[in-house]
């Protein structure tokens, strides 16, 4: 898995603040996040993005892709970096990002965890369950599940619209093709959660307030049932790093204050 992480150290004018490690959502990969990494790596931070397996970046059949697959990858990715850390989790990165911090070795390893129009879990939770309470999501119809190749597969002409309905006339364009399949194992996976871990880490909530892939109301209907000690919203659709780079770039930068 040491190919799935990338570092981008420091310049040491800020070398006392946490790590970030950034984790994308279903149907994209690490590259997403490359301006807000750019951003927060030119303030001085030291960046982590993680490719989970089953993308170009980690290539494998999506028949070996699993949720405790994608879980130890993010640990991988916090043992290569020193102290604790803030995990940002986009999407469905906040199912992740809840198994890990329930993963044994690494509660020392977190600081923050920072959900970004993220699904967030209560024990038992799957994106599929949590999806199913979302009627104002408008992903659902656009999705089909190629079953021979365990693959869940976006609508190519929807894409724009429901991503980056925020976003500029060039950006739509462009984001289409850039849509990947996804493994759909983990996609249906429940993530099991407890008070003693999950409960007891520092959690924020960033809520993008014209999104269409995990509603406003749903995602403020989950932070009512999962309280966190901060929220921040930013009036974007579902990819704030591609439309609002350095609104998203500010939040992270002050999820540990």
């Amino acid at each position: 898995m040491s190919n799935a992480a990338s570092i981008e150290p420091t310049n040491g004018n800020m070398a006392e603040k946490p790590a970030i490690v950034l984790m994308h959502g279903a149907f994209s990969d690490s590259h997403v996040w490359g301006y807000v990494a750019g951003t927060l790596k030119a303030q001085g931070r030291t960046v982590v993005t993680v490719d989970l397996p089953g993308r170009p970046g980690a290539p494998m059949p999506a028949n070996q892709v699993s949720l405790d697959l994608y879980r130890d990858t993010v640990v991988e990715a916090l043992n290569g970096v020193s102290g604790p850390a803030i995990l940002v989790g986009h999407s469905f990165a906040g199912i992740v990002i809840a198994a890990v911090a329930v993963a044994e070795q690494v509660p020392e390893k977190i600081a923050t965890l920072v959900f970004v129009a993220a699904y967030l879990p209560q024990d038992g939770d799957s994106l599929l369950s949590l999806a199913q309470q979302d009627p104002d999501a408008m992903i659902g119809p656009q999705l089909t599940i190629d079953k021979e190749r365990g693959l869940a597969i976006v609508n190519y002409d929807a894409r724009a619209k429901l991503f980056v309905n925020d976003g500029p006339a060039p950006l739509k364009a462009k984001l289409p093709s850039l849509i990947l399949d996804e493994p759909a194992t983990p996609l249906v996976t429940p993530v099991h959660v407890t008070d003693e871990r999950f409960g007891q880490v520092d959690r924020i909530y960033v809520h993008t307030g014209v999104d269409r892939v995990i509603s406003p109301a749903f995602q403020a209907k989950m932070v009512a049932r999962v309280p966190v000690r901060k929220t921040v919203s930013l009036q974007t659709g579902h990819l704030p790093f591609l439309t609002d780079v350095d609104g998203m770039a500010r939040a992270i930068d002050n999820a540990a204050e």
